[in-house]
This record gives structure tokens, C-alpha cells and sequence, in this order.
């Protein structure tokens, strides 16, 4: 292979199409929206799934079966390595970290997962611990409690 015979790779130097230019550009005028109708106008068109009025398949298909997830229960999580921001001896409760910033909300609990590492000793109170995150807050001289 020669230098001359470098090329920029296919498709790669192409200007992008530059709509409603000129009817010389070969999109100009309508700028492939076509005359008039719902999708010609700005801010026009249809939201996703709708068929014109007709029943939609997301609405015509039967809805079968019961599934659980709604009734889970949901946790906020909070690493072991983002307890480090307390002082010694501080004790760790759901509230704290909600006011800390660490927790944007307390949903049905908060549960302490064991990555990283922590180097304070603390009194953590929440409603699960993982076994290595309860093993790593008691290394360092904490305590765990469930709340």
C-alpha cells in the first residue's frame, strides 16, 4: 500500500442533508414533510402506539396473569465505602443518610451493601446489611443494628 492509495473510509466525508434549501438541494419547499396534514406542522405528529383513533394493540391484547412486582419491596441502597463522610462514633440511622444527601428517599427501608471499604468506627442502624457489609462495619470496630 502506497500513501495515494489511502482514502478516508466510505461514507465517513459525506455533509449531512441540509432540509428546506432550495428546491435545487432536492429537499427544499415541504422539506419532506409533504403538504399540509398533522405531520407537516411544527410540533406536529402522534405520540407512540397511536393508530388513528382506532383501538390500540397495547389496548385490544387481553391482559392476563399477576405479577408481583408492584408489591415489592423496594430498598434504598448505600455503600459501605459512603459511610466514611461520618465521624467516629457517629450512629448511621436512615434519617441521617436522607439528610446527608446519600439517600434521596427512604422507601420500604435502607439496605447496606458491603462495597468498599469503611475506616470509621460506627453504630449503623438500618433495615438489611449484606453479610460482608455487616462484616466490614464490625472490622472496623462498629456496630450493626436492624432496624
Amino acid at each position: 500500500m502506497k500513501l495515494c492509495d489511502l482514502r478516508p473510509a466510505p461514507g465517513s466525508k459525506n455533509l449531512p442533508v441540509r432540509k428546506g434549501r432550495g428546491h435545487g438541494s432536492g429537499n427544499g419547499k415541504t422539506a419532506g414533510r409533504g403538504h399540509k396534514g398533522q405531520n407537516a406542522r411544527a410540533g406536529g405528529g402522534v405520540r407512540p402506539g397511536f393508530e388513528g383513533g382506532q383501538m390500540p394493540l397495547y389496548r385490544r391484547i387481553p391482559k392476563r396473569g399477576f405479577n408481583n412486582k408492584r408489591f415489592a419491596t423496594v430498598y434504598s441502597e448505600v455503600n459501605v465505602s459512603a459511610l466514611n463522610i461520618f465521624d467516629d462514633g457517629t450512629v448511621v440511622t436512615p434519617e441521617l443518610l436522607k439528610e446527608k444527601g446519600l439517600v434521596k428517599k427512604v422507601v420500604d427501608g435502607v439496605a447496606i451493601l458491603g462495597n468498599g471499604e469503611l475506616e470509621k468506627k460506627l453504630i449503623v442502624k438500618a433495615h438489611k446489611f449484606t453479610k460482608s457489609a455487616s462484616q466490614k462495619i464490625e472490622a472496623a470496630g462498629g456496630k450493626v443494628e436492624v432496624v
